[in-house]
């Protein structure tokens, strides 16, 4: 599989890594990036063939990766479609629908939506994909194949359910990073010093993910196993309950989940 890059960040980084460390060939890998510093790093880094600009011989590949920030897809789309055959097109861009693509593709309908997380930085992320009718078996494949090299994927069947995955997932590590935070401050009021409370923070939500992770029952009986009738954690539940912990987290997806919407709406407007 050949694989073009348009966007050298930290994403596309990501999955180049990933992609050879799973022993994909490099002389497989372009990369289309503007800036001579994105393109001398990947170049060293990887060994990768990197392009100033959208060209026949840049775009020759079987999978398209379009690695830009949403409100440069337009833009990117408008320097790629000029050198468009049959090659697949994977967008990696929250809230850019997969019908504003193909328009500004010229009507290219060979497209697949994916929305991975920053945890694929190092190979532990979760990425949700979209396919519409008419992609091919194998166009499927080879969006799994670049997406599944850094971490989990999983197909979802309604493209609307893109904003829900970038709710959850795609936002997710930042709620994560916020209840770590929360957790480090609690343990630095109670008289730890910032490094032991970052410590004790990060090994607990590690281990607990971790745990969760590793066997079958819900995190709702592992809650429970560690939460004794009128004990330290009852407590500390107890009191998350009382201030709509629960609740507010709940509201905050769906707040992401509508921003996402309403991204959709703004980017695809002509």
């Amino acid at each position: 599989m050949n694989i073009a890059f348009i966007g050298g960040g930290n994403m596309a980084q990501a999955l180049i890594g990933g992609l050879l460390a799973k022993a994909h060939a490099r002389e497989a890998i372009r990369v289309v990036d503007p800036a001579a510093a994105a393109r001398d790093r990947l170049a060293s880094q990887f060994g990768v063939e990197c392009h100033a600009a959208c060209s026949a011989n840049a775009v020759e590949a079987d999978v398209v990766v379009l690695v830009v920030k949403p409100q440069q897809m337009r833009e990117a789309a408008a320097a790629l479609r000029p050198y468009l055959a049959r090659q697949l097109v994977l967008s990696i861009a929250a809230g850019v629908r997969l019908a504003d693509l193909s328009r500004w593709l010229g009507g290219h309908r060979q497209l697949v939506r994916g929305m991975p997380n920053t945890p694929a930085l190092i190979g532990q992320g979760i990425a949700g994909l979209y396919a519409p009718p008419g992609v091919s078996d194998g166009g499927k494949r080879y969006a799994e194949q670049i997406l599944g090299a850094v971490g989990e994927t999983l197909w979802i069947g309604d493209e609307a359910m893109m904003d829900a995955i970038t709710a959850v997932s795609g936002s997710g590590p930042a709620y994560v990073f916020y209840f770590i935070e929360a957790l480090q401050h609690g343990a630095e009021r109670l008289g730890f010093s910032t490094g032991d409370a970052q410590k004790l923070a990060l090994a607990t939500f590690r281990g607990a993910a971790l745990l969760a992770s590793a066997g079958t029952d819900p995190v709702s009986v592992l809650r429970g196993r560690v939460t004794s009738k009128g004990g330290t954690t009852e407590a500390a539940l107890a009191s998350m309950d009382q201030s709509g912990v629960r609740d507010a987290i709940v509201a905050a997806v769906a707040a992401a989940n509508r921003r996402g919407q309403e991204l959709g709406e703004q980017l695809g407007k002509d």
